[in-house]
């Protein structure tokens, strides 16, 4: 199991941009996909990006395609995601999740470790 503790939210306003960062811990960074969700209020958890261990694949929903860059620093241990142009339909709780076997999940992985979460607020 790896520990991730996400940090870099707050509250901007609607263009703004905004980076968040994943901290990993405990077993080793290394194997993991690792993927970015967020859960706004009365809604369900829903897919934000999502990078590859080896070739550094990514993957996007069309809602933050273009607009979201999801990167990782593997000797860090540290994943980050770059938020620009920023909507206040962006506004969620961003939790980072990592995933070492195959699954049904983006990128074919099973997310199974999971942050606490970060609030991100876009105001209008």
């Amino acid at each position: 199991q790896v520990q991730l503790v996400e940090s870099g939210g707050g509250l901007v306003q609607a263009g703004a941009s905004l980076t968040l960062s994943c901290a990993a811990s405990g077993r080793t960074f290394s194997g993991y996909a690792m993927g970015w969700f967020r859960q706004a209020p009365g809604k369900e958890r829903e897919f934000v990006a999502a990078i590859s261990w080896i070739v550094g694949s990514t993957q996007y929903p069309d809602s933050v395609k273009g607009r979201f860059t999801i990167s990782r620093d593997n000797a860090k241990n540290t994943l980050y995601l770059q938020m620009n142009s920023l909507k206040p339909e962006d506004t969620a709780v961003y939790y980072c999740a990592a995933a070492r076997n195959y699954g049904l999940g983006p990128l074919g992985y099973e997310y199974n470790d999971w942050g606490q979460g970060t609030q991100v607020t876009v105001s209008s």
